[in-house]
């Protein structure tokens, strides 16, 4: 593997009013800023709403591998519905719920009610409230103080200190520096620890990149079995009704079937495989210099600023998740609209996760490093040779080339790799929804999953969510360790 506030309703101007309204780009309909759509039973039955059940059940058939997996390794002790989604890889399956576990439960330098509030607080900045009901349950479970769920007001000032490093973790991780380090860890009775403060970055960061996997895979909400219904009301912020309605349900087939043809499906399969096969054959040819490899990577990371998807303008977030966030205006899109051009490149041969990241983190919270290197490895290399209903396909470059399109994006640059191959490899409903589920997971939709790779299985959909969540992961861990490292010496 190469690597891996309120206001009076009397008081308010017409300006002011007129920011709580926000026009639907399907309908053109205005829905009210604080209209809260309820969604009970979901959409869909199963435990994906992009996904039919029966090819959830049919890829996995939940077997008795999975089931060990969730008794030993749930920290719910059920089989939730992201662990049915992901059990369609069971490989990778093992490595995720160990990893997740020993953040949760295993020694380490946190008390379990701050792992799950962490956990909430990662989830808030992406409004995943399917997440964050898990966690509310889980805090309570484990000896959580339950004022402390009325928002971050109510929590002690050392966890309102890591709000700052939550937000741009989740959204900007280029602007960690030492200093954001050095503030938590400086003397004081609310400061960090170094270890601590990785355990908290950790869970940060693979809460983040989990809420890009939930919303990337249609997670529906669990079905609780306290409620008559048995499925837990949520609030769905980012969805006019229409797009409930038409865009998130998997019933909805037309919306895909008829723009296209099976025939025009199945010559964009075609061609993405003689691509691959020419790239393959170009590389043993000739190998571009160093300049050149340079410069495609400037391209393609300028380029990638402008794969923009919004079909809103302004975020709307719910009083059950704004209570979490402070700054929710705050999100990586602020970066492109302010027009700035220059992300700054961090060259990964300068600080790479194997020969850095990793041995800081084990250092400073034994045995994680070598989880997460077993999951990075694994989601990396994980292939069934298979692409749709293509045998024996060496499938090494688009995987490469997903992984490093994410970094790509968080200006992360491999010296040794030519991002030629994501412009030939990535088309450009495929690279929206990269970019969607990886910096704004929030807004992704149906008909973004279904409008990339049309003849591909679901299951090799989820093995992309998979790729798209580690990257992202990783792309967080390197910003954040290596300024613990800056501030280390």
């Amino acid at each position: 593997m190469n690597r891996l506030g309120s206001g009076t309703v009397g008081s308010a101007t017409a300006a002011s009013a007129a920011g709580q309204y926000r026009v639907c780009g399907n309908c053109r309909k205005v829905p009210r800023q604080e209209k809260r759509v309820q969604v009970s039973p979901p959409l869909t039955r199963g435990p994906s709403a992009f996904i039919p059940e029966n090819e959830v059940i049919q890829a996995n058939g939940l077997d008795e591998r999975t089931n060990l997996l969730v008794e030993e390794y749930s920290t719910s002790g059920r089989l939730d519905n992201i662990t049915q989604v992901m059990s369609i890889h069971t490989q990778y399956l093992e490595s995720f719920l160990r990893s997740q576990f020993y953040m949760l439960r295993m020694d380490g330098p946190l008390p379990l009610p701050y792992r799950h509030y962490i956990a909430i607080m990662a989830a808030a900045r992406h409004q995943c409230s399917y997440l964050i009901n898990m966690h509310v349950d889980e805090f309570l479970k484990t000896g959580g103080i339950a004022e402390w769920l009325n928002g971050l007001e109510y929590i002690p000032q050392r966890l309102k200190n890591l709000n700052e490093i939550n937000k741009l973790l989740a959204h900007r991780p280029w602007l960690i520096t030492k200093e954001h380090i050095q503030k938590l860890v400086k003397t004081g009775e609310n400061n960090w620890s170094l270890p601590e403060l990785v355990h908290a970055v950790v869970l940060l960061a693979h809460y983040h990149a989990l809420a890009s996997f939930v919303f990337g895979s249609g997670i529906n909400p669990e079905r609780d079995p306290d409620t008559s219904n048995g499925v837990r009301l949520i609030a769905v912020n980012n969805f006019c009704v229409c797009d409930l309605a038409n865009d998130n349900n998997i019933e909805n087939a037309s919306l895909t079937s008829s723009n296209f043809g099976i025939a025009e499906s199945l010559s964009e399969l075609e061609a993405l495989m003689e691509r691959m096969k020419r790239l393959q054959e170009d590389k043993e040819d000739e190998e571009a210099s160093q300049e050149e490899m340079a410069t495609r990577f400037e391209k393609e990371k300028k380029e990638s600023l402008l794969v923009i998807n919004g079909a809103f303008d302004d975020e709307i977030v719910s009083t059950d998740v704004s209570r979490y966030i402070e700054d929710p205006g705050f999100g990586y899109k602020d970066f492109a609209r302010r027009g700035e051009d220059h992300l700054p490149t961090f060259r990964a041969q300068d600080y790479t996760w194997e020969n850095h990241g990793f041995s800081l983190v084990n250092r400073l919270y034994s045995d994680i490093g070598h989880l997460l290197d077993e999951k990075f490895r694994m989601v990396y290399n994980l292939t069934y040779n298979t692409m749709a209903t293509h045998e024996d396909v060496d499938t090494t470059t688009l995987r490469r080339a997903l992984f490093n399109y994410v970094h790509c994006m968080y200006g992360i640059r491999y010296d040794d790799y030519d991002y030629g191959e994501v412009n030939q490899l990535l088309e450009r409903s495929l690279k929206v929804y990269i970019k969607t589920v990886t910096c704004y997971p929030e807004r992704t939709t149906k008909r973004m999953y279904d409008s990339y790779w049309r003849q591909f299985k679901h299951s090799e959909k989820v093995h992309v969510n998979l790729l798209l969540m580690e990257a992202r992961m990783q792309a967080e861990l390197l910003y954040a360790l290596r300024a613990i490292t800056r501030h280390l010496t």
